[in-house]
């Protein structure tokens, strides 16, 4: 009787020490990282269409569905195989579901590295107002295009007539950028600072396109953009406050940031 007595007692004591004992489960908090953003920047490229509006909700005052939701959206895609290379944008405005302008992108792309659930107050902003309003909520700051020195991988570039994300700079200065621009999402190359459209950016944008996303490619081959982007936009840098950077991706150059996004 002893023994049996010793043995309940110990199976009881070893229940009231599980029940005690912290769950293996433990919680974690999200946090954003701009590893995360450059990763998600990229993924609605080549399968997303340009659209007037697209990203906006349909009072045309904030984000839309679209951009306030995990993930890529299934007509975005669907819109894009319907298109072939004489895409005409001016046709599809404002159909907002169906793609993404570029303050739409910016937005969709800020919402999915910050949020972890559909449905919380998105990002979208006029690309002239966006960055100052992410620099007063604290996200990072503004620095004037005539005051601007260098680029980080993850900037965001803008004026009052569109926005774009910088991927990195090459030695001959051109950039590497990902952005919604006429006919839809993709990665272009701006020329080098004294102006030759052979920089080592718009022959790196090309090659990717190329040979990641070949179907694009063939129905829309330029991946270039004009010598402005160089000149005519302010730039956002982001703090370490809002995406940790512990790997230090704000001084990485273009091929270190390329060899984890692909």
């Amino acid at each position: 009787m002893k023994l049996k007595k010793v043995i309940v007692l110990f199976l009881c004591a070893c229940l009231v020490a599980g029940c005690n004992h912290p769950s293996t489960k433990q919680s974690t908090t999200y946090t954003p990282t701009l590893k995360h953003f450059l990763k998600t920047a990229i993924k609605p490229v080549g399968q997303t269409m340009y659209v007037w509006g697209g990203g906006w909700n349909k009072a045309d005052t904030g984000a839309g569905k679209e951009a306030r939701q995990i993930g890529l959206s299934s007509r975005w895609k669907r819109f894009y195989e319907q298109q072939d290379a004489n895409y005409d944008v001016s046709q599809t405005a404002y159909q907002i579901h169906d793609g993404l302008d570029c303050s739409g992108f910016v937005g969709w792309v800020t919402y999915n590295t910050m949020e972890t659930k559909d449905g919380q107050p998105g990002y979208v902003k006029e690309s002239g107002k966006q960055i100052q309003w992410f620099e007063k909520k604290g996200f990072g700051k503004v620095i004037q295009a005539d005051a601007i020195t260098t680029y980080h991988p993850g900037d965001l570039m803008a004026n009052q007539d569109h926005i774009f994300i910088v991927l990195g700079q090459y030695k001959d200065g051109s950039l590497l950028i990902v952005h919604a621009s006429i006919p839809g999402v993709q990665i272009s190359g701006t020329p080098d600072i004294n102006g030759n459209i052979n920089s080592l950016a718009i022959q790196k944008a090309t090659a990717l396109m190329e040979k990641h996303y070949p179907e694009w490619c063939a129905k829309y081959p330029n991946h270039m953009v004009d010598y402005s982007y160089l000149t005519d936009y302010d730039q956002f840098v982001w703090n370490t406050k809002t995406f940790k950077d512990a790997k230090k991706i704000q001084k990485m150059k273009p091929s270190q940031i390329l060899s984890f996004i692909y």
